[in-house]
């Protein structure tokens, strides 16, 4: 079931970051770094409010609706969130307070609110396992961000304009999953549940919202040390990263995320650390070559993807951000299951805590003596710090195992990729589309060669039943 969910998930986002990619291929040319710039500040100041408006609900929905017992919490759900947009006003407030304009802020907390129903859905159809529809939903959202936004730059290239097409596309990408998710559901006033809500949730809304902060600290003091420019042409860089590779974990995740739930409920400690010792495996498996490919070859993906005024600052701070996203995926989509399974919600706060203060402190000092590029450091620095501060907190909330012979497997084989591909690429001379063509082909290949050799993953034993599932499959047709 974990490979069958992690799969469909996989497919849908790997679709979904393939629109994102075009979708930064097409702003970054019809919009001036000035107005993209624009449009990925209120994007990062939306997606922080969002996590405020959906993360008291994040823990209830994978703890009650994910069980699968007949508890219905999505009235107390949407209850919850119809009171959270009662802050908007404060939210707008806040927006023209880190430096939005008038209209930049109106749009964002527009954005933040549908954002904030789309993840709530979202985790609804997910705790449930309808990959499908998630699926479905993903990609919808995906493409209306890009129609929208393509006909908002030939109508007038204004950021702000921008900001509400994409509200608009997360708005229609609820309603293609909202009979699934919200069919049924009951809203009625119930003050205690939401108190018990309120006090539960809290130290998660908090941490995932300060998490949130942190991830767009950067891009913040730098429009406020050198210019929405600047942050427009890093931050283009920083999201075709992110775009291209928390996909393929966000996806794993949000398979085994459940699944460990209800297995610590049914069958104990013993069988969920089984199951996470398979998970983190097949997390890393998948991050760390895709990580080190992509940094090796950075130059060439921004000279494709990006305009011409975004790819030097983007090409430099590229590939650290690429290695800074394996300490991420490892702490965020791993590790924080063990505060998950724990009920220690409290260590949300303090990991994230950490990870926010490294990443001031260092965005500070290293924009200030290395300009821009020294943004993509500090956040390597803060993610390793981070990833160092989850391991120790694990250990006293629920210990998720490291299984090092395995993991040890999979380094060895994403680096000799890596290898492989940095050496080719210095004496490849071709244009930079047919060099990223022939290295991806030429890192996949070896990967999977390696993942062979090594069995990473246990490729070998999940490879023969696909193929007996196959030849089963083939025999009951021809037998039809």
């Amino acid at each position: 079931m974990l490979i069958g969910q992690a799969g469909i998930n996989l497919t849908a986002n790997i679709l979904s970051a393939l629109l994102g990619l075009i979708s930064v291929f097409v702003f970054t040319r019809l919009f001036s770094p000035h107005d993209y710039g624009t449009y990925l500040l209120g994007l990062g100041f939306a997606s922080v409010i969002s996590v405020f408006v959906a993360g008291w609900f994040r823990n209830l929905i994978l703890s009650g609706h994910a069980k699968d017992d007949g508890t219905d919490v999505r009235g107390l759900v949407i209850s919850g969130y119809l009171i959270c947009c009662l802050a908007a006003p404060i939210a707008y407030g806040l927006g023209r307070l880190v430096g939005l304009d008038v209209s930049a802020a109106l749009a964002a907390v527009v954005l933040a609110l549908a954002i904030g129903l789309f993840e709530l859905t979202q985790d609804l159809v997910r705790a449930r396992l309808k990959a499908f529809t998630v699926m479905k939903a993903t990609l919808v959202r995906a493409a209306a961000v890009l129609c929208l936004g393509a006909a908002v730059a030939l109508y007038n290239p204004a950021g702000f304009l921008l900001l509400l097409s994409s509200a608009l596309a997360y708005l229609l990408a609820v309603l293609v999953q909202s009979r699934t998710a919200w069919q049924g559901t009951v809203i009625k006033p119930d003050v205690s549940g939401l108190a018990a809500v309120a006090r539960q949730g809290l130290p998660l809304a908090l941490s995932l919202t300060l998490l949130a902060v942190s991830s767009v600290t950067d891009r913040f003091m730098i429009a406020g040390l050198v210019g929405a420019a600047e942050a427009g042409k890093y931050v283009a860089g920083l999201d075709l990263v992110r775009q291209t590779l928390m996909m393929p974990a966000m996806s794993a995740a949000a398979a085994f995320f459940p699944l460990a739930v209800q297995i610590h409920a049914k069958q104990g400690d013993a069988a969920v650390r089984s199951h996470l010792g398979e998970c983190v495996e097949l997390l890393l498996s998948i991050t760390l070559p895709a990580c080190l490919g992509f940094a090796v070859i950075a130059s060439h993906v921004a000279n494709v993807v990006l305009g011409a005024d975004f790819r030097e600052v983007a090409a430099q701070a590229m590939p650290i951000v690429a290695v800074a996203v394996i300490f991420q995926v490892v702490t965020q989509q791993y590790l924080h299951a063990s505060f998950l399974l724990s009920g220690r919600n409290s260590f949300y706060l303090i990991n994230t805590a950490s990870i926010i203060a490294a990443n001031v402190i260092l965005s500070y000092v290293l924009i200030g003596s290395h300009g821009t590029v020294g943004a993509a450091w500090a956040r390597l620095g803060a993610d390793v710090i981070g990833f160092a501060g989850a391991l120790i907190l694990s250990r006293v909330a629920f210990p998720v195992p490291f299984p090092p012979g395995r993991l040890a497997l999979t380094m060895i084989a994403g680096l000799v990729m890596a290898l492989t591909v940095g050496a080719l690429d210095r004496n490849l001379h071709v244009s930079d589309l047919a060099a990223s063509v022939v290295l991806v082909g030429v890192g996949l290949a070896s990967y999977v060669a390696m993942c062979w050799l090594l069995d990473v993953s246990r490729t070998r034993r999940r490879l023969k039943l696909v193929l007996a599932l196959f030849r089963t499959k083939l025999a009951n047709i021809n037998i039809g």
